[in-house]
């Protein structure tokens, strides 16, 4: 049953993330229609995706007719790049030598990978070196049906593409394949890296492919029809069509979707963005309204790489992360993450009599045990997975099962721990024990999963003993309030080394430094100390209105934690704007002579002013263009000029202009 809000343009916005899937209905007029959540199906995103939709288009009531436009950020590409995984690719590098795979870690990308040299390639003003791809010739018959995709990488390419154009149009004659260039990527120098950059994107395109085709085919079978935009990792929107092509771009999709989302629910310009979830902490920065970009490109999966996207610093902490006690000490202090472990309020929901069972047991021991409230249980993953496992880690491998078993009656010796931290490492197996989200369990201020065995951990942990021997907490809601104002504490160190780091300094040791660290707990002697940012914090994530609530005391600003925080991502991959640049360079190879290099464009002009106009003219044309295919509507161009110039004796000498057009504007919607 739909209601005649039907006739109002909806949007809808997805966010696959790495345990939820979400999805936002968004209207203009209205804001957040409704939202819902389903777990991400590793196997296949299309099905949490179905899931996420299904329900937030019964919840809402509305005719998928409705939906004129459709937005997701996606952590395909990121996850891609973090495991490994992509399609074999064959590189083209022209103008280079085998020297060159050694840097900026192109070998131990390629790996196993074939690469073909052909000599060619350019200078720094774009004049062309000989080409010979009479060895690219050879060898494409044999690559045509190994490989599933091209990576091309010429000398100078940025300086003059003609190189890598006719390399690209070789292949693409020769195999039908696709073929990256590295020209459409980057404008930036640097060979090898570009080249890496290059190969990672003609790894993904196949994987990409995958899942656009499988989105697109989801929403024509409810009705919808509507473009697709997917999110970059710099924020802006670009089509499903245009990501296809360049999916290397769409590396940190969701947390610059994040971002976005933080941006257009506070109406903050200028704000210091931390998302808080199960497993780790994203910190960033929102400068005048956009993120800030890390300025040496993306680095993901090891890989420094060319992309654009946001400058964003990753902590292992979060709601799930293992509570524990700092070694020695009279009151040791308590300890959180980087490890996560699955809660005991969460293993209680399916397992409930066994859990208790053994957590009951625990506690009526006169003693408390180092294992105590620790459990272990296979993950799941197929049987093959766990190939090649040594004697003693088949052994206790072979002993677990799906249910949770206690560490103390598993765990024979302290080897077998480091065995059993093998197997977790492996992603065989989950350990599961007190966490934070346990401790607001307890305190009644969590609701979603089994209350009663995440009190019983919070009750063993308590018995645990000091340096005095004594219990370290009375009662177990004593320590749960010391676990969630620890988790508070650490959030607020995590946001500040971010700040310290962006000023240029050394985040972690600036951050633990006594001046630093008296001044966040307000001890005052007779010096009085003080730190604070310079701009509010926007609290992201299901349980920041938790976690966040005694933040601002700490760091010296407020904290905003918006109403629908729990699907910021999906939210801004729905409300954000396409956006992109086009660069081209002026150059003076001789005295007199004024070259334009625009993309495909190289001419020479005897004026510099000649030179300038038809830059200007070709970024703009090539700006609008880009925008029109990669879904803007109506795209605003902004010219950016940077000229290099020299006065010597007062006389100037040109040395290089850049000139930067950049388009932006919101994305089409159906009619």
């Amino acid at each position: 049953m739909t209601t005649d809000r039907n006739a109002v343009p909806i949007f809808l916005g997805i966010d696959t993330g790495g345990t939820y899937t979400d999805a936002v209905l968004w209207a203009e007029d209205r804001g957040v229609v409704a939202k819902a959540k389903s777990l991400t199906t590793r196997h296949d995103l299309a099905e949490g995706i179905s899931g996420a939709v299904d329900a937030v288009l019964d919840k809402a009531a509305v005719a998928p007719s409705s939906i004129k436009l459709v937005s997701m950020s996606t952590t395909l590409a990121t996850n891609a790049l973090v495991e490994g995984q992509g399609g074999r690719v064959a590189l083209v590098m022209v103008g280079f030598s085998a020297a060159d795979l050694e840097r900026d870690g192109l070998k131990a990308a390629l790996g196993s990978d074939p690469v073909v040299f052909c000599p060619g390639g350019h200078d720094v003003h774009g004049n062309a070196q000989p080409l010979d791809l009479s060895a690219l010739g050879e060898a494409l018959p044999a690559l045509g049906g190994s490989v599933s995709g091209f990576a091309v990488c010429a000398y100078f390419a940025t300086r003059n593409p003609a190189h890598e154009n006719a390399a690209r149009d070789m292949i693409r004659k020769a195999t039908g394949l696709p073929v990256t260039a590295s020209h459409e990527l980057t404008s930036k120098l640097g060979g090898p890296r570009r080249a890496l950059t290059t190969l990672l994107n003609a790894r993904l395109i196949s994987m990409i492919d995958r899942l656009v085709a499988a989105t697109e085919g989801f929403l024509a079978q409810r009705g919808i029809e509507a473009p697709l935009m997917v999110v970059r990792g710099d924020g802006a929107l670009v089509s499903a069509a245009f990501a296809r092509t360049r999916p290397i771009e769409t590396i940190l999709s969701g947390p610059a979707a994040s971002l976005v989302g933080a941006r257009h629910m506070t109406g903050l310009d200028d704000a210091i963005v931390s998302d808080i979830g199960g497993t780790t902490t994203d910190v960033a920065v929102l400068d005048k309204g956009r993120p800030r970009l890390d300025p040496e490109g993306a680095t993901v999966g090891g890989f420094r790489t060319m992309v654009e996207a946001v400058a964003m610093r990753t902590f292992g902490l979060g709601g799930d992360s293992e509570v524990s006690l700092e070694d020695g000490g009279l009151a040791p202090r308590i300890q959180l993450g980087p490890r996560r472990l699955v809660p005991l309020a969460l293993a209680g929901v399916r397992h409930e009599a066994v859990v208790r069972e053994h957590l009951e047991r625990q506690l009526r021991a006169p003693n408390p045990g180092r294992m105590d409230g620790r459990f272990a249980f296979r993950t799941g993953v197929p049987e093959r997975l766990a190939a090649g496992l040594t004697a003693p880690e088949q052994k206790l491998y072979d002993a677990l099962t799906d249910v949770p078993q206690p560490l103390d009656r598993v765990l024979a010796s302290t080897a077998q721990a480091a065995t059993l931290n093998r197997l977790v490492a492996r992603g065989l197996v989950h350990v599961s024990g007190f966490t934070p989200s346990d401790a607001a369990h307890a305190l009644g201020l969590q609701r979603n999963w089994n209350a009663a065995t995440g009190r019983m951990a919070a009750d063993l942990f308590a018995r645990r003993r000091d340096g005095r021997g004594q219990p370290i907490a009375a009662t177990p809601e004593e320590i749960s309030r010391r676990v969630l104002d620890a988790l508070t504490r650490r959030s607020a160190e995590v946001i500040l080394e971010t700040a310290f780091a962006e000023d240029g300094l050394d985040g972690a040791a600036t951050v633990a430094h006594a001046l630093v660290q008296r001044a966040v707990d307000g001890d005052h002697g007779i010096a009085r100390l003080a730190v604070s940012l310079d701009r509010p914090v926007i609290g992201l994530g299901a349980s920041a209105p938790l976690h966040y609530e005694g933040l601002p005391p700490l760091v010296g600003n407020d904290c905003v934690v918006p109403e629908d925080t729990d699907v910021a991502n999906a939210l801004g991959a729905v409300v954000g704007q396409v956006r992109v640049s086009v660069e081209a360079r002026v150059s003076q190879p001789k005295e007199g002579l004024f070259r334009v290099a625009a993309g495909d464009t190289i001419r020479d002009f005897p004026s510099e002013e000649a030179a300038m106009e038809l830059a200007e003219t070709e970024i703009r044309a090539t700006a609008a263009e880009r925008a029109r295919e990669a879904g803007a509507a109506d795209a605003n161009i902004e010219l950016l000029r940077d000229i290099r110039a020299a006065t010597v004796e007062g006389q100037r000498t040109f040395i290089e202009a850049i000139l930067t057009a950049t388009a932006a504007g919101r994305p089409r919607i159906a009619e």
